[in-house]
């Protein structure tokens, strides 16, 4: 076996090992097309045995650029973008481009402290989540000189492009379902909405709806931190506590309602004749629960799609400015959590 050598391998170890020139070696590691078969073959096969990984800094000095594309996003832990991440992948898995992931926690000051660090690194364009970020995280946007991508809202002005859906009118439409269905005494279940913008916009989509028809939220429940079964359960249990005649229950995401739904089930309350429940995300994880609960797909895997396409246009100069806002229609699911 042959040992790893005791420093940083470089072009002319490939170049000894494969017989080529360094110069040949640098067209093959480059993909310029102009290398016969064989030889390029042959460099490959030697940077493989070898173990080399060529230096993608050095190589991009003279653009001041490298082929990474910065995602910044709130979380991992809520199911919502490791999709995102999955449609980001799809798209520029196919090119020499490479996501590099940072995330926010959803506090402002560490979005702008992963997007100093990312920025500074001279990525070849930024896709990040959200329209909301404090005026140093704004002004980097603006002043970077690359693509830029804001994912998951299109309520707002944004930097460069967005991709997402409209959560004012997703948060309207689900409030329309609700009161066609009978449901008159609404008690909403979610996040403190400072640190989540989105929940915040359904949130008003949805009481304005609701005043159109005369009704107000008649209680609410936040909680902060990731969402889980347990705290579902845990605020279904406080708000139903100080308003037990609430005869539905809108959670901002479908984790939480699941909580609630499960919770409800195992007191044997009828749902949904005696209490609705709707959540937000359409998260494939919940279908195997004893009841679907009603819920709106955000059509997280295309946004992430869409949002690499946008940055790999850019790149290649094919972009239509005429996309620079690409508003996608949510999917709503009725489920059996509402009355038909």
């Amino acid at each position: 076996m042959r040992e790893i050598p005791p420093r940083t391998l470089t072009l002319r170890d490939v170049s000894e090992a494969s017989g080529v020139s360094d110069m040949t070696v640098s067209r093959v590691l480059r993909g310029r097309g102009d290398v016969s078969h064989a030889t390029r073959e042959k460099v490959l096969l030697a940077a493989k045995e070898l173990g080399y990984v060529p230096n993608k800094i050095a190589g991009a000095l003279a653009s001041q650029r490298v082929n990474l594309v910065a995602v910044i996003i709130p979380s991992m832990s809520n199911m919502v973008f490791p999709e995102v991440m999955m449609g980001i992948n799809d798209i520029l898995g196919k090119t020499d481009l490479q996501p590099v992931v940072g995330i926010t926690n959803y506090l402002p000051e560490q979005e702008e402290k992963v997007l100093y660090q990312m920025l500074s690194w001279r990525p070849s364009g930024v896709i990040i989540a959200g329209l909301e970020h404090t005026d140093a995280s704004s002004k980097m946007l603006h002043a970077a000189g690359i693509p830029i991508v804001e994912i998951m809202d299109t309520d707002g002005s944004p930097v460069d492009c967005a991709v997402g859906i409209s959560h004012r009118r997703a948060g309207r439409q689900m409030a329309q379902e609700i009161i066609s269905a009978g449901y008159r005494k609404i008690g909403f279940l979610g996040t403190k909405m400072p640190l989540d913008h989105r929940a915040r916009k359904r949130f008003e989509g949805f009481t304005e709806a609701l005043a159109k028809s005369g009704i107000e939220i008649s209680d609410q429940e936040f909680y902060s931190g990731g969402s889980a079964l347990a705290k579902g359960r845990d605020m279904t249990i406080e708000i139903l506590k100080r308003s037990p005649d609430l005869d539905f229950l809108y959670y901002s995401n479908d984790m939480i309602g699941a909580g609630g739904l499960l919770h409800l089930l195992g007191k044997g309350v009828d749902i949904p004749q005696n209490i609705g429940l709707a959540g937000f995300n359409g998260v494939e994880l919940l279908e195997g629960l004893p009841m679907q609960l009603a819920t709106m797909d955000a059509c997280r895997n295309e946004i992430g799609r869409r949002a690499a396409e946008i940055i790999c246009a850019r790149i290649e100069g094919t972009f239509d400015d005429g996309d620079k806002v690409i508003e996608l229609s949510p999917t709503l699911n009725l489920g059996s959590t509402l009355r038909s």
